[in-house]
């Protein structure tokens, strides 16, 4: 579900702080993740268990077995932000370095060196296209799509200039259980969870 401000306001620094104050007061209270986006809050109704989380689970284990050790898959908080373009993402994992952590308040997305997403049930377009057009406004170089609805998924990279802004350039989809490469690694898509239901 997308709560959109009036267009021409969302691009006003008091609206973007409004909010994330409102964001920050919600994530407490309500099930699910809030997040800002260019079109306004977007609140992802995600189930706390099952195939999305056991999907973060296995990536981040897989990751962290082939990267070297001063990178992390990190899973937890906080945010990524770019309050002059009035973004504030919460990827699933978010593969960065353990010194660009050691920061006050959200992290900057041009550190990340990756950002993997499990699309959820019930707000699959935040992934497929809310996400596929803002990270790289904020200049995440790579984003991983992984999708329990349909075992399948995309890593998109080579951000470029377009008329609509920056979009990556380069998508290699995938199947579960091929090898997949998220930036300089490739980890198995074996016995990745699906959802209930989905063949």
């Amino acid at each position: 579900m997308t709560i959109a401000p009036d267009d021409a306001q969302h691009g006003a620094p008091h609206v973007y702080r409004a909010m994330r104050d409102f964001v920050q007061s919600m994530d407490d209270t309500l099930p699910g993740k809030f997040e800002i986006t260019k079109e306004g809050i977007v609140h992802d109704m995600r189930a706390p268990v099952g195939p999305h989380e056991l999907t973060t689970l296995h990536l981040r284990k897989r990751l962290e077995k082939v990267m070297p050790e001063e990178l992390v898959a990190h899973t937890g908080t906080p945010d990524v932000e770019a309050e002059p373009e009035g973004i504030m993402r919460h990827p699933d994992v978010m593969v960065i370095s353990w010194s660009d952590m050691e920061v006050p308040g959200s992290f900057d997305p041009r550190t990340l060196i990756a950002a993997i997403e499990v699309v959820s049930r019930s707000n699959p377009e935040n992934d497929w296209v809310g996400k596929m057009r803002d990270y790289p406004l904020l200049g995440i170089p790579v984003y991983a799509v992984f999708d329990p609805r349909t075992g399948t998924g995309a890593v998109l990279t080579d951000i470029h200039a377009t008329p609509d802004g920056p979009r990556y350039a380069t998508r290699k989809d995938f199947v579960y259980g091929e090898d997949v490469t998220i930036a300089d690694w490739t980890v198995s898509t074996e016995n990745l969870p699906r959802y209930p239901d989905q063949g």
